[in-house]
């Protein structure tokens, strides 16, 4: 995995992206070589510069459409035909914005002609590159070998997540040492003999990486110096909270210390950090009220003409530090879904949900007038989601470290509501705080963009729709 920002990149990915953009702004110098002939030099002589930016400019955004549609977070099984059906869409979303760009900035135009050749030569050369990247990285170029310390409940999630995490990265598990007074809970065939020091097991097996995941590390039984000699001769140690916060973006409470928070890296809440937030925050948000205001007064008008009620809903939701603030939605459900006065879960295809509601919902809709908090610097426009102070208070109580995530800003989307399905539990309450935590810990701009582009994957998907 690359580190950009404190955030983990797969290598696989990172590959695969360097490879695409390569071949996207090839595609365009090589469509015009094949469209004008003898004369493509001249032909780019005089476009000038400008033909250079085209073609970059072909590249981001064909890039950014497969992202928004999940295409750099592909399974390694993925054969060909899937490729392409996937791919298909991810075009097709290209062709228009490219449109609206060549249409919007003029100087980037290149001939509908030539865009027609350009994209069939890059999509080829995306599913030919995808197919080698894929292959590759099965053949074992990019699989990192990897040990685990102890043969518990903590070794077995840990192994549960290397092996079904290989979307992002491909591991291959050597085995398990065990440690005294724990409880086997992995097959036996893959726990590794103790009789040698580790550093021997680890170089007999050509392991790269040695993930500690035990939990009881009182004693003397706890190989510290083994892991210290492992550490000396280039073998990558990794303790389970780390190798959790790596491969799922979460930060598990359930064996989390707080020497651990203290004493690790991120955080990052200065000066500068608060400042570029800020100004994102203002201009991603100035750009999507003018781009979403049709649809906000369609669906204003939609909702008053279901049923005459208010078209906005006004909640009391807790922010940064504790305070509270009024957040704003477009109303989705009916006038008297709480008429009983007393705070519900929102469920899952919930009877209180309007006709209008259940769409604005499942396309996110409802969640466009909250630009105007993030404009009044109550929210970001990327953060934990806002909760209710009712709700604030019970979890609070029942799930450690759940205050931490108001050390920031809440926002409009954020890590948990693009990678985990839509919650309403004390449970769920748990998987997203452990989304959230790691979005405090390691909240960067580019962490910002990442989470941009899979919220529009949700939107234009549906998933996690409620």
């Amino acid at each position: 995995m690359l580190r950009i920002s404190n955030h983990h990149v797969s290598k696989i990915i990172s590959v695969l992206l360097l490879v695409e953009v390569a071949i996207l702004i090839a595609s365009v110098y090589l469509g015009a070589g094949i469209r004008f002939h003898g004369a493509t030099m001249r032909y780019i002589g005089t476009q000038s510069n400008s033909f250079f930016l085209s073609a970059c400019a072909f590249a981001m955004v064909i890039v950014f459409s497969m992202s928004a549609l999940g295409m750099y977070q592909a399974n390694f099984r993925e054969g060909l035909r899937n490729t392409l059906l996937r791919l298909m869409p991810s075009f097709a979303l290209g062709i228009g914005l490219i449109t609206l760009i060549f249409y919007l900035i003029p100087e980037l135009y290149f001939g509908r002609g030539l865009l027609g050749l350009v994209i069939v030569i890059s999509a080829f050369g995306i599913l030919i590159a995808r197919v080698l990247v894929f292959k590759s990285s099965e053949s074992g170029l990019l699989v990192s070998r990897i040990l685990f310390l102890g043969s518990g409940p903590l070794a077995k999630e840990c192994h549960d997540l290397a092996i079904n995490n290989i979307a992002y990265h491909k591991y291959d598990i050597v085995g398990f040492v065990p440690t005294p007074n724990e409880e086997c809970q992995v097959p036996a065939w893959a726990i590794l003999s103790a009789d040698e020091s580790l550093l021997s097991i680890a170089n007999r097996h050509n392991a790269s990486e040695v993930v500690v995941s035990v939990r009881d590390r009182r004693g003397g039984s706890f190989p510290i110096d083994d892991l210290l000699e492992c550490k000396l001769n280039g073998i990558k140690v990794t303790d389970a909270p780390a190798f959790f916060e790596r491969e799922a973006c979460q930060i598990r409470v359930d064996f989390l210390q707080p020497s651990w928070l203290i004493f690790g890296s991120g955080f990052d809440q200065s000066f500068l950090r608060a400042f570029g937030k800020r100004s994102f925050d203002l201009l991603v948000s100035m750009l999507l009220f003018i781009v979403a205001l049709p649809v906000m007064l369609i669906t204003g008008l939609f909702i008053f003409l279901e049923d005459r009620g208010p078209i906005f809903y006004r909640q009391e939701r807790v922010g940064k530090d504790g305070h509270t603030y009024m957040v704003m939605k477009f109303r989705s459900m009916r006038n008297d879904a709480e008429s009983g006065g007393k705070p519900q879960w929102a469920k899952t295809n919930d009877p209180r949900t309007t006709k209008v509601g259940s769409f604005i919902r499942m396309a996110r809709i409802d969640e466009l007038p909250q630009i105007l908090n993030v404009l009044k610097g109550e929210m970001s426009f990327v953060g934990p989601r806002p909760e209710r102070p009712f709700f604030v208070q019970q979890l609070c109580k029942e799930i450690p470290f759940y205050n931490m995530r108001h050390s920031i800003k809440p926002g409009i989307t954020g890590m948990a509501q693009v990678r985990y399905q839509y919650g309403a539990s004390v449970e769920d309450a748990v998987q997203k705080l452990q989304y959230d935590l790691y979005y405090v810990k390691n909240n960067s701009l580019f962490l910002d963009i990442l989470i941009l582009i899979d919220t529009l994957q949700v939107v234009l998907l549906g998933k996690g729709a409620r």
